[in-house]
């Protein structure tokens, strides 16, 4: 049912790690949180509260490491190069791991799913609206959008960052084929409203989406519901079941 693979990626300069649980289905791109692998969702218990989407042949899920945020805290190292990572990690998403996607599902044009929680709902969201046309549903779990203050590095932060943030980049986005396509894909975005959670970061993205045409919705799960994986487990399998 699971399956690794290991390369090196010139665009993000390290070795790579990407897994694949399930065996036929929808493709799904699930992001790690901040520091995590592509086997976090495994230990964190996600794949065991998907397996009946899994085992019915719905869904496919895919993950890889956190390649760039792993750096984003490191003083030693100067903003411009953390944001140069995650940029670089953005062309690696897309010219590498949709392609092993692609040839894993023997379609060389399927599209696919993005999700994620906290940090992984920032590249979600990110993926989705920097590249539509492979990307056509996004699930950003308790999403952590406006990250510049995670990122601790000296120096301005600097083009690559403004194009690696969605907060960053979608208020200018001009009209033409990318935003055309962004308005016939649908983002989910929900949160708790328990410990740690912060719901404004998901009202400014919904307003930010709505503002440019793009269909979106917002959903509270209330109290009880904090920022930590029981309520994600409760959450994805939802959205994916709705699918």
């Amino acid at each position: 049912m699971k399956e690794s693979i290991r390369w090196y990626s010139e665009r993000v300069q390290e070795e790579v790690l990407f897994c694949r649980w399930g065996h036929m289905g929808r493709p799904v791109l699930l992001f790690p949180t901040a520091g995590g692998d592509a086997e976090e969702i495994e230990r964190f218990l996600m794949i065991k509260v998907l397996s009946p989407l899994l085992e019915a042949g719905r869904i496919k899920i895919y993950s890889i490491d956190s390649v760039a945020a792993r750096i984003w805290g490191d003083k030693q190292q100067p903003a411009s190069h953390a944001a140069w990572k995650q940029n670089q990690f953005d062309g690696y998403v897309y010219h590498e791991v949709v392609p092993a996607i692609r040839r894993d599902c023997n379609d060389p044009e399927i599209e696919i799913v993005v999700a994620g929680a906290s940090i992984g709902a920032f590249n979600a969201m990110a993926a989705i609206c920097r590249h539509p046309d492979v990307f056509s549903r996004a699930i950003c779990m308790s999403g952590s959008y406006d990250v510049e203050r995670f990122i601790k590095g000296p120096g301005p932060l600097g083009l690559d960052f403004y194009f690696s943030s969605a907060l960053q980049f979608l208020p200018n986005l001009g009209e033409g084929p990318q935003l055309d396509m962004l308005r016939r894909r649908f983002i989910t975005m929900c949160h708790g409203g328990g410990r740690w959670e912060d719901p404004e970061q998901d009202w400014t993205m919904a307003k930010l989406l709505g503002a440019k045409g793009v269909p979106n919705r917002v959903d509270p799960w209330g109290e009880g519901y904090d920022h930590d994986w029981p309520t994600w487990r409760a959450m994805l399998p939802k959205y994916l079941a709705e699918l």
